[in-house]
C-alpha cells in the first residue's frame, strides 16, 4: 500500500525558511513532486525530482526552493527546502509520486503553509 505522509508546514514570516518532508513507502517511484495551491487558484508544480536526481522548478521558486530526496529502503523522505519565503507562497503544499510501471499517481494529505507577517 502506498503511503505519502507530509509534514513541516507552519506559518513564518517574510523572508523566512521553512522545510517540508514528505515520507513515502510502498511503491518504487520514478518521479517525485511538490505541488501547491493556493486559495481560488489552480493547483500548480513547484518543484520535481527524478529517481536519478534531475530536479525541475517553477520559476517562481527557482534559486530559492531546493527539493531533494534521500533513502532508506523500503523508504524515500522527500524534503523541500524553502528559503527567502514571500507571502504570495501560501499554499497548501502536496506531495506526489508517480510510479512508471503501473502509470499511477499519488498524492499526500497537503500541508499548509503560510507567509504573513
Amino acid at each position: 500500500q502506498v503511503q505519502l505522509v507530509e509534514s513541516g508546514g507552519g506559518l513564518v514570516l517574510p523572508g523566512g525558511s521553512l522545510s517540508l518532508s514528505c515520507a513515502a513507502s510502498g511503491s518504487i517511484f520514478s518521479t517525485m513532486a511538490w505541488y501547491r495551491q493556493a486559495p481560488g487558484k489552480q493547483r500548480e508544480l513547484v518543484a520535481s525530482i527524478t529517481s536519478g536526481g534531475i530536479t525541475t522548478y517553477a520559476d517562481s521558486v527557482k534559486g530559492r526552493f531546493t527539493i531533494s530526496i534521500s533513502r532508506d529502503n523500503p523508504k524515500i523522505t522527500m524534503y523541500l527546502q524553502m528559503n527567502s519565503l514571500k507571502p504570495e507562497d501560501t499554499a497548501v503544499y502536496y506531495c506526489n509520486a508517480y510510479t512508471l510501471s503501473t502509470r499511477l499517481t499519488y498524492w499526500g494529505q497537503g500541508t499548509q503553509v503560510t507567509v504573513s507577517s
